[in-house]
């Protein structure tokens, strides 16, 4: 699990740590794909404490460099000293962002981002006439463009696109069925299960309603941030933690939790947002969000450690044939320490079967990776893909909608027949 740093901005410290063990070469995403010690995690940290020296400029060739790394926190996982590769890249990215500037795609989409209203017409014309530039695929795992535009090419598999958002689907407050107290829980729903793959959130209003769990949807969330901090967006980072602080402290403390079922969301509220506040001058907001984390938690581990979910699972739930293989999504398993909760309530009523390295990253990587280097994500999705078709799994599942989206397009570009399931919908499905 990855522990806090006191100073992230300090990169010679970091430097001078490293102790070239390489002991995070092997494990290393881009290095698995691109062997070079350059954009290796101890070639990452050698040109930082140089940047920071004035020995090295900040030029294109730098920032190439350091938007290489998938910040899959691997390095991090297995380094002695706990070193915060991930992090030292995130905040020489905001330099990046500050001398560069940020692509205008990405710009326009972080303004989306901080704008619900405007993000909502958005997807709701791109649903409308969204056939027009993109055609569905048979087995319902996304949509495939028609032809190549601005960082896509034809071909390629993108998420699907809803008619209605998760917000926009249910009232605010669902009651639970039966009177007397009851459990009573919060919803962060993330963008990508919001306006793309709102089963998710279906399958965990269903599951809670099992439950007999009343469910508050709060209707003013926005983006965690988790896209522009790693793109180095620290305005638009800045402007999601102030306003979802400020609206999350309206009504916590009414709720026994506020559960998310994306693992990148998850972490970045858990882990970063305390993180990005110490190092921006933001300090005063620390403990408001100290005070939030600890009814703050991802669905299935909560649901595993609070409720009766295994159980009813075990008792009631249908029991399925269709092979099911877990892929470890890297801000739930080395982030937050979460990986044996979600198999624990998928095994009772499907057989499970474990890829080869089901903690490899997939390469998602974030919005510079998914764009201006594809390639490299097209590069480390291959071999997870093959993975995954090794398991002869019927589904791969993951609590991640972020790795939902690229192996599902590594499956589809490598003829793996295998579909991507959250947990929660298998759980669901379970339940019926």
């Amino acid at each position: 699990m990855k522990k806090e740093t006191k100073d992230i901005f300090n990169f010679t410290a970091t430097s001078e740590d490293c102790v070239k063990c390489g002991k995070c070469i092997p494990v290393c995403t881009i290095h698995q794909i691109n062997p070079d010690e350059v954009t290796s995690p101890r070639g990452f940290i050698d040109l930082l404490g140089a940047y920071q020296r004035g020995d090295l400029e900040l030029d294109k060739d730098a920032k190439n460099i350091f938007e290489s790394c998938f910040l899959c926190t691997n390095c991090v996982d297995v380094c002695p000293n706990s070193l915060p590769t991930d992090m030292v890249i995130e905040e020489a990215r905001a330099d990046i962002a500050d001398k560069f500037g940020i692509a205008w795609f990405k710009r326009a989409f972080f303004w989306l981002l901080r704008h619900r209203i405007v993000m909502d017409i958005a997807m709701k014309f791109g649903y409308m006439f969204k056939t027009c530039v993109l055609a569905s695929d048979e087995k319902g795992r996304g949509l495939f463009a028609r032809f190549s535009f601005p960082m896509v090419k034809k071909g390629r598999l993108l998420p699907s696109m809803a008619k209605t958002s998760f917000l926009n689907k249910y009232p605010e407050q669902i009651p639970a069925q039966h009177k007397g107290k009851k459990q009573r829980v919060a919803i962060f729903i993330g963008c990508l299960a919001n306006y793309n793959y709102t089963t998710i959130g279906d399958s965990l209003v269903e599951i809670l309603s099992k439950l007999d769990i009343e469910v508050f949807i709060p209707k003013k969330q926005l983006c965690c941030g988790a896209p522009a901090y790693f793109t180095g967006d620290t305005k638009s980072v800045e402007y999601l933690i102030r306003k979802n602080v400020d609206y999350f402290e309206t009504f916590m403390d009414e709720y026994d939790a506020m559960i998310i079922p994306e693992a990148t969301c998850s972490a970045m509220i858990k882990h970063d947002w305390e993180i990005f506040c110490k190092n921006h001058e933001m300090s005063e907001l620390v403990p408001r969000i100290q005070k939030l984390l600890p009814k703050i938690h991802m669905a299935t581990a909560w649901l595993h450690d609070n409720t009766e979910l295994k159980e009813l699972l075990a008792t009631k739930g249908k029991k399925f044939d269709d092979i099911v293989t877990y892929h470890d999504p890297c801000h739930a398993r080395k982030v937050q320490g979460i990986y044996q909760e979600p198999r624990n309530l998928l095994a009772p009523n499907y057989p499970m079967v474990e890829m080869s390295d089901p903690n490899r990253c997939c390469g998602f990587g974030g919005v510079t990776m998914q764009t201006e280097k594809f390639h490299f994500a097209e590069l480390a999705g291959k071999p997870k893909a093959a993975m995954i078709d090794e398991t002869k799994a019927k589904y791969v599942a993951a609590e991640c909608s972020a790795c939902r989206v690229q192996l599902s397009e590594a499956m589809s570009a490598c003829g793996v027949e295998t579909i991507f399931k959250n947990p929660l919908e298998l759980i669901a499905e379970a339940l019926k």
